[in-house]
């Protein structure tokens, strides 16, 4: 292992701002943990966007190197079950945050936070999916345990275009649910259209707060990637029984309701928590992705980005401007 690796570096001057450039770091800098893993690629989602611009404060230590995904093969190990050589994938954990991340050639964790790539997935195909493509199958999972099937009706996603709305709409289409994508971008709806959307709903009708506490029985189930209004909406329009998945905010985080859903229908509301879940979950998870998932639309959801397009690629996903997942090669695969 070489004595020094290239990595994005975060800096915080006197006055608290955040800069950041790419830096030759010393690898005995990296910091503890029982398994080295050299990054063949990495991602951009809405918090390292966040993180990069130094906003909301998630990072509170200086030097840091973000990036809250990364995909690689083990370098070294002293961890049980993990050998050099290993293709692994990571995400969540808090790791670009209150640890360093993928952001940099070598990465240095714990084992338990990595997790063996299952078979049938490459290292770029699982930073296509990510945080956010992980994020997604733990919603369809849990939504599935809840009761929601094949034959039980229309299943909507909200902020379809997005990371997250992109591979539950692909997921949840190759599994054979009939999917409604929702966007407020038009330029998006043949490509939801092409990754498995039976319809498409217009952003603004689920925008504004509900008119009344229960609207007709419309969705039997959703992904919820907004909050906010749409979310409030969204819970007056779900059958009797269904369940909704809150996995963002983009739209807010206060959601003003009645408990009217939940006592006359029945309605689930379900968080999704993908940073601190158990690794047996994670794994299994994976292996649900890598097995429904057909590759190809996986394929359509990303887009291959070079490592100096790093901090471009933060200010336009805080933009909106990123279809789908950024994939950033790092050291390749």
């Amino acid at each position: 292992m070489s004595d020094s690796f290239k990595a994005y570096v975060l800096r915080e001057d006197a006055n608290r701002k955040i800069t950041g450039a790419f830096e030759d770091v010393a690898t005995a800098d990296l910091p503890d943990g029982d398994v080295t893993v050299r990054v063949a690629y990495t991602t951009v989602n809405y918090k390292d966007g966040m993180v990069l611009g130094g906003i909301g404060r998630l990072v509170r230590n200086y030097p840091h190197v973000p990036g809250v995904d990364f995909a690689g093969t083990v370098e070294t190990s002293s961890h049980p079950g993990l050998v050099p050589g290993d293709p692994v994938v990571l995400t969540g954990w808090r790791v670009g945050e209150t640890r360093w991340g993928g952001y940099g050639e070598l990465a240095r964790v714990p084992g338990g936070f990595l997790v063996k790539l299952p078979a049938g997935l490459s290292l770029v195909r699982a930073m296509a999916l990510g945080t956010a493509g992980f994020t997604a199958g733990l919603a369809v999972d849990t939504l599935e345990a809840a009761g929601m099937r094949p034959d039980g009706g229309e299943v909507l996603v909200t902020g379809a275009s997005g990371g997250v709305g992109s591979v539950a709409v692909a997921l949840l289409a190759a599994k054979g649910y009939t999917v409604a994508a929702s966007t407020g971008r038009a330029d998006t709806h043949d490509y939801l259209r092409d990754l498995g959307a039976a319809g498409i709903v217009e952003r603004a009708e689920l925008a504004e707060p509900p008119k009344r506490p229960l609207a007709g029985e419309r969705f039997q189930a959703a992904v919820d990637n907004v909050g906010g209004s749409t979310l409030a909406n969204l819970l007056t329009q779900i059958a009797y029984g269904g369940s909704v998945a809150a996995v963002g905010l983009t739209g807010g985080n206060e959601v003003t309701t009645t408990v009217l859903p939940f006592l006359l229908r029945g309605v689930s509301l379900l968080g999704i928590d993908s940073v601190m879940c158990p690794k047996d979950r994670r794994e299994r998870v994976w292996r649900s992705i890598a097995e429904s998932l057909p590759m190809e639309k996986l394929d359509a959801t990303s887009h291959l980005h070079r490592f100096e397009e790093l901090p471009e690629l933060g200010r336009a996903i805080l933009k909106g401007e990123v279809r789908g997942r950024a994939v950033v090669t790092v050291g390749g695969g």
